[in-house]
């Protein structure tokens, strides 16, 4: 089974789950619903989008001279900053800290970059414990699951698939209300915390002013995992650095807004290196590990290179139709939905996901919706141009890719365009024979094709007036 075939089936098993669309749709419309709430109504929410924007843009253009500038500061606080080149080198830092210092257990705040990176295993493997402390991604790594979605990562399942979750691997057998399901993990983690010899987390961004790592959360885990073990590890990208903390307090407007609706998340912490001798909490020693894996080629590239702009707030995600209709895992990367596509494509061993730029269907939803301005379908094109001048189909067959060349040549051209409309409404108005030829029958087979009796340019001077008295009518009535 090739790459796109495989796509295709996880993406058709996804289908046919019904209990698995309504959660997606329950979920992701709560969000899309809390995220307009919250930057829908706001009067100043296009100028803090744009402030927000020119922060991550300024960042990326100045990029090399941040990072060395974190690598000083954090040294200055006392910190050990790591380059790891791939997923590989990244690894192998993180298990050879935890081997010299005599790590056995590991809680880990979410991080989609040590999900990338293929990090628990390698740290099972050489008999560390880990705990993944967040709610969701402690319910999928007792699904023996990856996250399915970039802030939630178990929003794939039910209360009532966690209570049998719980249930089965726990012993927990208690209702499926989810204030008793949080405190089932909150009394199986805490003493996970005590015992804890290193902490894990993610980084949100960090500045490169003063080498301080900034961390978002709701639930106080990532507190609790960069306080209570002696070692503290930080694992990042290399793309997540702002300059000033007046950048960050820029990009704080709306990342939480875009990603849950709030206006500030329950914890917002600034921590910059281990203990102080002053000090009564805190770790003992902190590592930054700073994670390339592709980011740099991607950065060398003008066109691509706003991809690394991304928060990961999750709001393209929630707004993307195939995304909510099939959900993360059909992906089968790290990342799913609009970003996914960009960043699991791009990325070291991107060769392996060919079919996910054929995921979208370029409505621009994201787009709208993405509060750092990324352009997603217009570099999801880009893309899949670059992969056709390569020859890298991704099993796209040689009707299809004659049948979009002979569509391009009449866009082109309007008068080739009208004549070719015009001898298939002739020939065949309601579709039923050219839909039979590949690769039209494909598409056929999912989608419901309207007739082309009449053409769009006859149609639209009634549909105009429709509309017009629509709009009329309901300002009367307001």
């Amino acid at each position: 089974m090739n790459d796109r075939t495989a796509f295709n089936a996880r993406s058709r098993e996804a289908l046919a789950d019904t209990a698995l669309r309504a959660t997606l749709a329950k979920a992701t419309g709560l969000f899309a619903m809390l995220r307009e709430r919250a930057i829908g109504q706001w009067p100043e929410g296009g100028a803090r989008i744009a402030n927000a924007a020119a922060a991550r843009l300024r960042a990326l253009h100045r990029l090399p001279e941040l990072l060395e500038a974190v690598e000083a500061r954090v040294a200055e606080n006392g910190g050990t900053v790591h380059w790891a080149r791939d997923a590989a080198e990244a690894r192998a830092i993180v298990v050879g800290l935890a081997q010299s210092r005599g790590v056995r257990s590991v809680v880990k705040g979410k991080s989609m970059v040590t999900e990338e990176i293929a990090l628990n295993p390698a740290l099972e493997a050489e008999g560390v414990q880990v705990f993944e402390t967040d709610l969701g991604e402690y319910i999928i790594q007792l699904a023996g699951e990856p996250p399915s979605h970039i802030i939630a990562p178990a929003l794939h399942k039910s209360r009532r698939d966690v209570a049998e979750l719980f249930a089965r691997v726990l012993g927990e057998d208690g209702p499926d209300d989810p204030e008793a399901l949080t405190a089932v993990a909150r009394r199986r983690l805490r003493q996970a915390f005590l015992d804890a010899d290193m902490g894990i987390t993610g980084v949100n961004f960090v500045l490169a002013e003063n080498g301080a790592v900034c961390l978002l959360e709701n639930e106080g885990n990532i507190r609790a995992s960069t306080t209570c073990p002696r070692v503290h590890v930080a694992v990042m990208g290399l793309e997540k650095v702002l300059a000033t903390a007046r950048d960050a307090a820029d990009v704080m407007q709306v990342l939480p807004k875009s990603a849950t609706g709030q206006t500030m998340p329950a914890y917002f912490s600034v921590l910059s290196g281990p203990r102080r001798a002053d000090e009564t909490d805190g770790p003992e020693e902190f590592h930054l590990v700073i994670v390339d894996n592709g980011r740099s080629r991607i950065h060398a590239d003008p066109v691509l290179r706003p991809a690394l702009a991304c928060v990961r707030c999750g709001g393209c995600v929630n707004s993307c139709p195939v995304y909510r209709s099939i959900g993360g895992h059909a992906y089968g990367a790290t990342y799913s939905g609009p970003i996914g596509i960009l960043l699991s494509s791009l990325l070291d061993g991107g060769e392996d996901n060919p079919a996910l730029p054929g995921a979208c269907t370029t409505c621009g939803a994201c787009a709208e919706v993405c509060p750092v301005g990324v352009n997603h379908p217009r570099l999801i094109l880009e893309l899949r141009r670059r992969m056709a001048e390569e020859g890298a189909q991704g099993g796209v067959g040689i009707a299809a890719r004659a049948a979009a060349r002979a569509f391009a040549l009449a866009a082109r051209h309007p008068a080739l365009f009208s004549l070719a409309a015009r001898g298939v409404r002739v020939l065949d108005p309601e579709l039923a024979r050219l839909t039979l030829l590949p690769p039209l029958s494909a598409a056929a087979r999912s989608r419901t094709l309207s007739g082309v009796k009449r053409p769009f340019s006859e149609r639209w001077p009634e549909l105009a007036k429709r509309l017009e008295a629509a709009a009329k009518s309901e300002e009367e009535q307001s």
